[in-house]
């Protein structure tokens, strides 16, 4: 467990602050400011209460029902209620990081001092993430927009002490049951705050921030295995000296030219084709290797600047503002969030099908200079790296399907009241899949790259010190090296892991410098 502590404000998170919650079980505390915010707006709240006329989400039914005027004695049961209702995921759990990134995320805008919920309120949010008691939350049932309606009402539902949640022990209890194992009491929900804790794209910027994480570390490993892949395919590293990438001045594309230059400094390999071959240009695959995962790269910083907006925003519907009034708004709608998760899932799977593209170069005879076929040790006794390079390729065609946008499609609901709908928690389930598939297509190239770089080298050619650090490191980590064929899927899953850990970047770092 992290020992550090995560101060919630009133003016958003960050999404440092996100992944240390949901990842590394950092602790929570609520800042001075957000507790008097929250009994400040409050007060707005059980003022408007106490009048005869309807205020949405106060005194009134919700959505398609918020022509009902609600009398005072029905409304605690409205709260109770619309959670109860709404609590209709179904499908497989989620995963606990995307539980614990949608609690807090929700606790972010609550703190804000804009929704009108109870300091009290607040606090037991932060107390049941700090227990480390997780709510069981579904896969589907949520359209994204309203919010992440299910996702969050399920949350909410462990709140009351209600429905199942997991305990930090990993088992799955009656919610009120870890509550009272840790001293937690369950909360009795009164005027908005039902609505309040459900109204919010939690979820699915839970998990954007969470991809952007990932997606950093796998562009900066795609960059070694690019090198790496050069480097054994004898290519050319004058494509990527910086006077080139000036002239187009994609930031993207000229911090992945310069790490792939750095990998391969001092190497021994990169151009010695021309001595007795010359190659006027490598493939595409190889030479525009900066130009596609630098736009990736571009794609992932505008991805994150929606993301520090959403982070700083409060979400909910009706908001309490800073003059007292209580205004209805479509502030819940998913699209910001759910456009830039799809945009992600483009350029994942266009990364992983370049990085596929350079390992079948690789394998194949008659266009690797001098390889051996699929990189066996005895070619037709041995098969080699062959069906490594057909897992690859059926990950990159599950990226394909997953690259198509969830976004541009809607479903009403609600009868028509909500006759937009984001799809965004979608786009974020698939992204999810689709990050986690870059891992693995990243991996298989890295598997084959060093092994075709220590076969060079067993020729008597001298790979760069970066690329002798990667090899060692995955050796050390137990995906071997060149050989008889053996049982492949362990050396795969090895190589899967070493980089989904970010141990590729670290292996080369200290050679290197760091790498963006």
């Amino acid at each position: 467990m992290d020992m550090h502590t995560v101060v919630v404000g009133t003016s958003g998170t960050t999404a440092e602050d996100v992944v240390a919650v949901a990842r590394h079980g950092a602790r929570i505390e609520l800042s001075t400011a957000a507790v008097d915010a929250l009994a400040a707006s409050r007060l707005i709240v059980d003022a408007l209460a106490a009048k005869p006329e309807p205020v949405y989400g106060v005194s009134t039914g919700f959505g398609a029902l918020a022509s009902r005027h609600i009398s005072p004695e029905l409304r605690a049961q409205l709260q109770r209620n619309i959670v109860r209702s709404h609590a209709a995921g179904m499908g497989p759990r989620v995963e606990r990081e995307v539980v614990r990134a949608l609690m807090f995320l929700r606790l972010k805008t609550v703190a804000s001092g804009h929704t009108g919920v109870r300091p009290e309120v607040a606090q037991t949010m932060a107390d049941v993430l700090n227990a480390g008691i997780t709510p069981v939350v579904h896969e589907y049932g949520s359209l994204g927009c309203s919010g992440d309606l299910a996702p969050l009402s399920h949350c909410a539902l462990t709140l009351m002490g209600e429905g199942d949640a997991e305990g930090p022990d990993g088992t799955v209890r009656p919610a009120g049951e870890l509550l009272a194992a840790h001293g937690i009491a369950p909360v009795e929900l009164r005027e908005k705050e039902g609505l309040a804790l459900l109204n919010g794209t939690d979820g699915m910027l839970g998990m954007l921030v969470m991809a952007l994480a990932d997606l950093r570390n796998l562009y900066a490993s795609a960059d070694i295995t690019a090198a790496l892949s050069l480097e054994a395919l004898l290519g050319t590293d004058k494509v990527l000296a910086p006077e080139l990438h000036a002239i187009r001045p994609h930031p993207g594309q000229g911090v992945s030219a310069d790490n792939m230059l750095r990998v391969l400094a001092g190497s021994g390999l990169t151009g010695h084709h021309q001595d007795d071959a010359p190659r006027v240009q490598d493939a595409y695959s190889v030479r525009c290797a900066p130009q596609v995962n630098g736009a990736g790269r571009d794609t992932l910083d505008y991805a994150a600047v929606v993301a520090g907006r959403e982070l700083a925003s409060s979400v909910d519907n009706p908001v309490v503002l800073p003059d007292g009034r209580v205004e209805s708004n479509g502030n819940f709608h998913g699209a910001p969030v759910a456009y830039v998760l799809d945009f992600l899932a483009i350029v994942a799977a266009d990364l992983g099908s370049i990085c596929e593209r350079r390992t079948d170069r690789l394998l194949d005879k008659n266009r690797s200079h001098g390889l051996p076929p699929f990189l066996a040790h005895d070619a037709g006794v041995d098969s080699g790296l062959m069906i490594a390079q057909y897992t690859q390729a059926a990950l990159v065609s599950e990226m394909k399907r997953l690259a198509v946008p969830a976004s541009a499609d809607s479903i009403p609901s609600s009868a028509m009241q909500e006759d937009h709908v984001s799809m965004g928690w979608s786009a974020a389930r698939k992204l999810r899949t689709a990050v986690d598939n870059l891992a693995r297509i990243v991996a298989v190239e890295l598997y084959a790259a060093t092994r075709a770089v220590e076969m060079r080298a067993a020729e008597g050619l001298t790979p760069a010190p970066a690329s002798q650090a990667a090899v060692a490191a995955l050796r050390a980590a137990g995906a071997q090296g060149p050989g008889p064929d053996r049982f492949l899927a362990p050396d795969l899953a090895a190589a899967d892991t070493f980089v989904r850990e970010g141990r590729l970047v670290a292996a080369v770092e200290p050679v290197t410098g760091p790498l963006a």
